[in-house]
Formats: structure tokens, C-alpha cells, sequence
């Protein structure tokens, strides 16, 4: 199985990129983080296009959102909520060998490195503790 992770930053926005990865490398899953998209505006279609007819997609408009897309079949998985917040980041899924499969996207954590003067930082800690 060929495997790829890419924090897409916008996957609408990337398309073109996505495309030629795709033709140049081949890869059976991808796996994406922030994708930036409510999941009844994702680009399927293009996926399915390019031959990646299993999916799920777990989408957040402007912020967070992770997706992944497989030429092999999958059966998502339930994950856990993350320091209580709703906010995309989590997929699991399982695939017909049994292998299963966890596409996070962590917090980046902001620029200060110091929970108690940085929100973000904070929340970066929590969600990896």
C-alpha cells in the first residue's frame, strides 16, 4: 500500500498540486489535514475522478478538516472528541486486512511556547497529553 499525509492547507485551493501528485506517484490512500471545507462542498468528484472511490471526509469551514481518500475499501471508525471540542481534526478508519489507520491534524500551538500566556500553546498540549 502506498501511503501519503499532506496538511493540504485548503484542498479546493490545491487541486492542480493534487492532481499531479497523483499522476506522478500513484499512492492507493491519502490522507489530508486541513482542508478547510464543510463536507457538502468538498470536491469529490475530482477524487472519485482520480480513482479514489472510498472516502470520508470530516469538514470544517475555514479552519481544520480532515479527509482520506483510498482506491481500497474502508469502514470509518468512531473517534473520540478532542479536549471536548468538535473541531475536525480525527479519522480513523479500518480496512478490509484489518489495518486501521488514524489521520490527525494537531494543533499548531501559535508562536508563544508557554500554556499559561498562549491559549493555543495550551490546547496544542492538551490535545497531544
Amino acid at each position: 500500500m502506498r501511503l501519503v499525509t499532506w496538511n493540504i492547507n485548503s484542498v479546493r485551493a490545491r487541486l492542480e498540486h493534487i492532481d499531479h501528485f497523483v499522476k506522478t506517484h500513484n499512492p492507493d490512500v491519502i490522507c489530508f489535514q486541513e482542508t478547510k471545507v464543510v463536507d457538502n462542498d468538498f470536491p469529490l468528484k475530482f477524487f472519485v475522478e482520480q480513482g479514489f472511490s472510498h472516502y470520508h471526509i470530516a469538514g470544517q469551514k475555514s479552519y481544520n478538516g480532515v479527509a482520506i481518500f483510498s482506491k481500497i475499501p474502508m469502514e470509518r471508525l468512531d473517534a473520540p472528541l478532542w479536549c471536548g471540542k468538535d473541531d475536525k481534526r480525527h479519522l480513523a478508519v479500518r480496512f478490509e486486512d484489518g489495518t486501521v489507520l488514524h489521520n490527525f491534524y494537531i494543533p499548531a500551538g501559535g508562536d508563544i511556547p508557554d500554556p499559561e500566556q498562549n491559549e493555543k500553546f495550551a490546547h496544542k498540549l492538551s490535545f497531544i497529553q
